[in-house]
């Protein structure tokens, strides 16, 4: 049975990623026999070999923010515990002071959050390095980093924050160090009120009244979270906010039955059904592909963790039993759950 497939440019934009931190792409490429024409722009990839891609990628790197402006490697599984420390914190104030905290003792973090209330009524969250890094010194890492890495941090610290208060936080404004470059360029024209350049410092504000709002996740929301995250926070950032994009972030917070509806979706979006469905239409996918993509690639993730049995995997995906997962997987991939985890041990 052909696998099914995800569009190239998720591939793309892992691959991309890879290189631009330091791994080698054509080496990864030639291991898993991708072939350049595969990567085209709008062709369809293999799922299985994206999931293969993915778990790859990330036994290579040994880095959880990568794609990121972290300063350095970042050890697997120093996320989870960052989560399980910020979750304790009474309110979101006590959060983004832990999170920063965290980052000054975890090895492998040079920056970290800085929060300050710099007019009354409104919050800044700042981009520092951690105390043995000098002003200087930091200000060399962001000449350093790319200006997507340092984008795509501020971005994921900003979705953390709302995930840890399970709300949108909107933001008043984002700022830059740096002079806009040429791939913010059409961005900055669609916001120019909220994105500053030639900033005196890097990060963004928003309203301090989502400071005293309480931390509403705990360790039973951990796990899907950390699943999809930081990394898929990563890559949606990196999609340019395409309305499949925008759903594909909304489905990924939840890949139990518990999805939401097509309908739902389309209400958060602002959109009729219609609407919704003839503009993914228009970027050659649907609704029902991109649920299928979601559990999928948390899947992927779950058969990579082998304290989870089939059977748990199966419940976390929302199936009724693990015969149906079994079926699904089997669907999408052409191989089953149990050699598709043969493969990984292989690798």
């Amino acid at each position: 049975m052909a696998d099914v497939s995800v569009p190239s440019e998720y591939a793309s934009t892992l691959l991309h990623t890879l290189a631009e931190n330091g791994g080698n792409r054509a080496e990864m490429m030639a291991e898993l026999a991708i072939d350049e024409v595969e990567l085209s722009p709008g062709r369809a990839f293999s799922a299985l070999k994206y999931g293969k891609l993915y778990q790859r990628v990330m036994q290579v790197m040994q880095d959880e923010c990568f794609g990121m402006f972290s300063g350095g490697k970042v050890r697997l599984g120093s996320f989870r515990l960052l989560c399980l420390t910020v979750i304790q914190a009474a309110n979101l104030r006590q959060a983004i002071v832990r999170a920063g905290e965290f980052c000054e003792i975890c090895r492998g973090f040079l920056v970290r959050s800085k929060l300050s209330e710099v007019t009354p009524g409104i919050a800044r969250v700042e981009m520092c390095g951690i105390s043995s890094v000098s002003k200087a010194e930091f200000d060399q890492m962001v000449q350093s980093a790319t200006p997507n890495q340092v984008r795509t941090s501020l971005a994921v610290w900003q979705r953390f924050n709302a995930w840890l208060i399970g709300r949108e936080i909107p933001l008043n404004g984002i700022y830059f160090a740096f002079a806009c470059p040429d791939e913010f360029r059409e961005m900055a024209e669609c916001y120019p009120a909220q994105l500053h350049f030639e900033q005196p410092f890097t990060g963004f504000e928003f309203d301090a009244s989502y400071l005293d709002a309480p931390i509403v996740q705990n360790q039973d929301t951990l796990m899907d979270f950390v699943r999809s995250a930081p990394y898929h926070l990563v890559i949606s950032d990196a999609s340019q906010q395409s309305l499949k994009a925008k759903v594909r972030a909304i489905l990924s917070k939840d890949v139990s039955g518990n999805q939401p509806s097509a309908e739902a979706v389309a209400s958060r979006l602002n959109l009729s059904v219609t609407t919704l469905r003839r503009k993914l239409q228009a970027e050659h996918t649907s609704y029902q592909r991109l649920k299928d993509e979601c559990r999928m690639e948390a899947a992927f993730h779950y058969l990579s963790c082998p304290e989870l049995t089939n059977s748990c995997i199966a419940e976390r995906l929302g199936f009724d039993e693990s015969s149906a997962f079994f079926r699904a997987f089997k669907k999408w991939t052409g191989v089953t759950p149990g050699e598709y985890r043969k493969g990984l041990e292989k690798g």
